[in-house]
């Protein structure tokens, strides 16, 4: 039997999506993440593995409830991603809301750009639309997906929504030089997804007790250019009455701006990056220790769940020792 191609899927889902009716979207979601969760494969396990460091007072029942609302909150993201290019400005405003917001503005106000640590929570797309209408212009990276066609999809839905797009390619190139360029730019937000690590670059945190990797990127940033960092977390929300109206969805999300982190001014650079970096992920992890259902983490953060040998690898060519 010929194996599915699900990135083959994910394209024609980006093509036909917009034409087709969001709550039959949002429907076929649903049942595809039941699918799913019931077939228990490789990536729901990884889930609730995850989850089961999230909420280790859970019985093996109730943990699989919260996978199944994890894998619902996973497929509603897609659905929505899917239909995004086709929503209204007043949709996308209906949809959002947001606290903490106005701890930023004087710093926008003076032109400077605040680089956010999100994870991958909730819809970041979504998240991002919105704020290019009401906040400031939003720079952020994003994952070179294969196939090469998904990607470029992907691309030109996040540039039609508004957001500028640099791409991650597996060498790294000079991403790090084109958001240094991006934060120097003027007023804006800068929002990296780093809670797990893709360039073998990471650095080791605390997460929720144990030892896990998450990216460099937004605390190296700040150190880099002295721009304030904050860490960002995005949670669906029930929508009822006039909202749910002129939203035309169920379903909104809440995105939590959390507190300025100062950048440390002693130690070296790579203990500066050590504190900023765990400094932003707390502030995450209490989002996700709020919203565990809505933290789409289906691969490995932790230490310990990543293969041995090929972790000291990753060490070694960091100059570290396991």
């Amino acid at each position: 039997m010929r194996r599915l191609d699900t990135g083959r899927l994910a394209v024609l889902g980006l093509r036909v999506a917009g034409n087709v009716p969001g709550g039959l979207v949002r429907a076929l979601c649903a049942v595809a993440a039941d699918v799913a969760w019931l077939a228990h494969g490789g990536g729901v396990r990884q889930l609730e593995a995850n989850l089961r460091r999230v909420r280790p007072d859970l019985r093996p029942r109730e943990l699989r409830r919260l996978s199944r609302a994890g894998m619902r909150s996973y497929l509603r993201y897609y659905g929505e991603a899917f239909t995004l290019a086709s929503l209204t400005r007043d949709q996308i405003e209906a949809r959002v809301r947001t606290d903490g917001l106005d701890r930023y503005a004087p710093l926008l106000d003076a032109g400077e750009t605040i680089v956010l640590g999100v994870g991958h929570l909730g819809n970041w797309d979504l998240a991002g639309a919105w704020a290019t209408e009401h906040v400031a212009r939003v720079v952020t990276v994003v994952e070179h997906l294969e196939p090469e066609e998904l990607f470029q999809e992907f691309l030109g839905l996040r540039e039609r929504l508004g957001l500028t797009i640099i791409p991650l390619h597996k060498n790294g190139g000079d991403v790090f030089r084109d958001l240094v360029r991006a934060v120097r730019g003027g007023s804006g937000l800068l929002p990296l997804l780093a809670d797990r690590d893709l360039t073998a670059r990471g650095v080791e945190v605390l997460l929720f007790g144990e030892v896990a990797r998450v990216a460099v990127g937004p605390a190296a940033l700040a150190v880099a250019t002295g721009a304030r960092l904050a860490g960002t977390t995005i949670w669906y929300e029930r929508l009822h009455g006039a909202r749910r109206r002129a939203a035309g969805s169920n379903w909104g999300v809440v995105v939590e701006f959390g507190e300025l982190l100062e950048v440390p001014t002693s130690g070296s650079r790579a203990d500066r990056v050590q504190v900023l970096t765990q400094a932003w992920v707390d502030q995450v992890a209490r989002g996700i220790a709020a919203h565990p259902q809505d933290w789409h983490m289906l691969q490995k953060v932790w230490v310990a769940d990543l293969d041995a040998g090929r972790y000291a690898a990753t060490l070694a060519a960091q100059g570290r020792d396991a």
